[in-house]
């Protein structure tokens, strides 16, 4: 298939949105896949829109995710600069050049002059005015202007812009490697800005030039690109390029939880959700956010959800690592159809990755929570508890809540149930196996599990006499890990206080 090269391509117009990591993720894989290159480039050429920190976001969001690009911004490559914004000059000679070959065509109609045409035709009730290859006769450009007069303005530094000049009567084929041939009818295609007044160039030029000057051989890229690939192959062609050209791929959309519609920024906040790798912070609240990464998702848990948002792999297995998901992922196994952004399935994703976290690296994840607090464990403890909790956490910043009790005293106790189950004869049971628990040898969970139970034998009690308050007693509630597994962990001293205190307390109740 020759030299594999794809690129990820964002705009720095605000934080990276989900969909747009699923993009870069797919074009990862690809390469990855087939011993190419991911290149990373910045489309900044609207400067209009462009957003401080938006950059420094994109580049961050790939990091975190681990999509680490083997060439671009950032990283350097032979087709610097990698920033759209650092190649204008480059854009205009190939415009210029563009002119000059008849590809294109300079265009002097003033911002007032459209305005005045668009409303001309509305009031003839065409609503959908475009500059095309039968208006541009009625307006003042390259075509319509004599040479000398083209030439005149140029050099009185009269304001123009270079428009793609658009065959008539033409059909523009692709071969979409994920919808097959796609069609477009020349006739029905305005003749495109590439070049704007103030010299800077559009998405479309812009995309094509530097797709061809850094030898894109794939280009992969979200549904809403699809009505602008005719533009594109009809640049290629004026160019001399389709010998060239990349092969296009669109991807399918991310539909909303709900089924209807596409997936947009604003549905974070309605859907309660995070739609952003990571958190933003905007100028006003409603445009601040947290992203997976502050909900608590585990970054390789947030690739393999977004993985199966469009593509599946043809067999039963749902877990993959970024390396089996390079090893397995094809383009030809992408749907058409829009996905739903099934946000129980992400979290279910984040449960099964952190049950399946080495102590050690969940304890280095979750320890952020705990030093706000005041909490400082030894490496070893906090291994544990996590090896306890993460059969109980969906998010790693449930930890503290599911876990409180390793760190600091029971504050609370679920009165309820202790008034269910507490009676007057209680307290000398509780006391005489609480000697009995003290006691134990080895204080592992194993021990003390064959020592309480042999203790409810040996008195005819019955495990639902015992078992809830022992739970109630270090926990708080009826909630956590096993009995005895915690008081392993929590140790003798710990464990004997804990259940010391409780029980002066339930009597008291």
């Amino acid at each position: 298939m020759g030299n594999i090269r794809v690129r990820f391509a964002p705009s720095p117009t605000g934080p990276l949105h989900i969909g747009g990591v699923r993009t870069a993720l797919y074009n990862y894989l690809f390469a990855k896949k087939m011993g190419g290159t991911f290149i990373l480039r910045i489309e900044d050429t609207d400067q209009g829109r462009y957003v401080p920190g938006a950059e420094d976001y994109i580049i961050e969001a790939l990091q975190w995710c681990g999509l680490t690009p083997g060439e671009g911004l950032g990283v350097g490559g032979e087709y610097e600069p990698y920033r759209q914004s650092e190649r204008k000059d480059i854009y205009q000679k190939y415009a210029l050049e563009l002119v000059e070959s008849g590809g294109a065509y300079y265009a002097f109609d003033t911002s007032q002059a459209l305005e005045e045409r668009r409303a001309a035709e509305a009031a003839k009730g065409n609503h959908n005015f475009r500059y095309d290859n039968v208006s541009r006769r009625e307006m003042k450009n390259g075509l319509t202007l004599p040479a000398s007069e083209v030439t005149r303005r140029l050099e009185a530094g009269e304001e123009y812009v270079v428009r793609l000049k658009v065959p008539n009567d033409e059909t523009v084929t692709i071969n979409d490697l994920i919808r097959g041939p796609v069609s477009f009818q020349t006739n029905e295609l305005d003749d495109k800005v590439l070049l704007k007044g103030d010299g800077m160039p559009t998405y479309h030029l812009a995309n094509i030039v530097d797709d061809h000057l850094m030898r894109i051989s794939h280009v992969i890229r979200g549904e809403e690109w699809l009505p602008s690939t005719g533009h594109h192959v009809l640049l290629y062609r004026a160019f001399g390029w389709e010998g060239t050209m990349p092969q296009f791929a669109h991807l399918p959309l991310i539909l909303k939880p709900d089924g209807k519609g596409k997936l947009s920024k604003r549905d974070g906040a309605k859907f309660g959700m995070p739609v952003f790798p990571l958190g933003w912070e905007g100028e006003t609240p409603e445009d601040s956010f947290r992203g997976f990464r502050e909900y608590g998702f585990l970054p390789e848990a947030v690739i393999n959800f977004l993985a199966f948002l469009g593509w599946n792999p043809g067999t039963e297995q749902e877990i993959f690592s970024l390396e089996e998901l390079c090893q397995a992922f094809t383009i030809e196994n992408i749907g058409k159809a829009g996905a739903r952004f099934d946000y129980d399935k992400a979290k279910w994703y984040n449960q099964q990755y952190i049950q399946r976290s080495e102590n050690e690296a969940l304890a280095a994840l979750v320890r952020p929570q705990l030093a706000p607090k005041g909490y400082a464990p030894d490496a070893g403890y906090l291994e544990k508890v996590c090896g306890l909790l993460k059969e109980r956490m969906t998010f790693l910043t449930d930890f503290w809540a599911v876990g409180c009790y390793f760190f600091e005293e029971v504050k609370q106790f679920d009165d309820q149930n202790i008034a269910k189950r507490w009676t007057p004869e209680s307290r000398p049971v509780f006391e005489a196996l609480l000697a009995v628990i003290e006691k134990n040898k080895s204080f592992a969970a194993a021990d003390i599990e064959v020592s309480v139970k042999d203790f409810i034998a040996e008195g005819g009690l019955k495990i639902g006499q015992i078992f809830p308050l022992l739970r109630i007693a270090l926990t708080g509630s009826m909630q956590g890990p096993g009995v005895f597994e915690m008081m392993g962990v929590l140790g003798r001293e710990k464990t004997v206080a804990r259940l010391r205190k409780a029980i002066d307390y339930f009597d008291a109740l």
